[in-house]
């Protein structure tokens, strides 16, 4: 095992988990509410392609990490998992600027004039439903899961590798689904960006 990369203070950690989850909760929230008009001199839909190539890396780091701490391999496991949330930091800060600059897309909405009618809902058809339950579970899920997965990444820096695992049992597929349907969600809602 390795030593602990950081002293154990539980307290001070509870704090800032708790003040940064719910400060990128309510960023996330209060700016998604807003849409800067602003020509910019690339597409503004590049932060969302953007987005899903970071999910997809994370992805891949997490199966790479889980890969090497099943090979016993801790420092590589430590190292891909601080790259990946490093990559998931850049990703929020990639998703609200592309809620800030693109604004919302609504699955289905084909002539870009935010209501889906039901001539448009018709020629999708099952996908969207399909599409809100995946958005949903996508959204809900990273939403929530944030504090535990810092909680789980402290336990590991804490040196505290038994609660460290059993936390990382529970998040690990969590933090997985959240990053492998990103670039899912993208997909299906790409041909709706006007």
């Amino acid at each position: 095992m390795l030593a602990p990369s950081i002293q154990k203070n539980d307290k001070k950690a509870k704090l800032l988990i708790g003040i940064f989850s719910v400060v990128v909760f309510v960023a996330v929230t209060f700016l998604s509410k807003f849409t800067l008009n602003v020509e910019l001199p690339f597409d503004k839909h590049l932060f969302a392609l953007v987005n899903a190539l970071l999910n997809t890396a994370v992805c891949i780091l997490l199966i790479a990490a889980l890969i090497a701490v099943k090979n016993k391999n801790f420092q590589l496991h430590k190292n891909i998992m601080l790259f990946a949330m490093f990559l998931s930091v850049l990703f929020l800060v990639s998703y609200i600027a592309h809620h800030l600059f693109a604004g919302e897309a609504r699955f289905g909405d084909a002539n870009h004039d935010g209501v889906v009618t039901p001539d448009e809902a018709a020629i999708i058809g099952n996908t969207r439903p399909f599409y809100l339950i995946l958005l949903s579970t996508h959204i809900v899920l990273a939403a929530t899961s944030l504090p535990f997965i810092l909680f789980t990444a402290y336990r590991g820096l804490t040196g505290e590798y038994a609660d460290h695992k059993r936390k990382a049992k529970r998040m690990w597929p969590i933090w997985f689904y959240v990053a492998a349907t990103g670039p899912l969600v993208y997909w299906m809602i790409k041909p709706y960006y006007n």
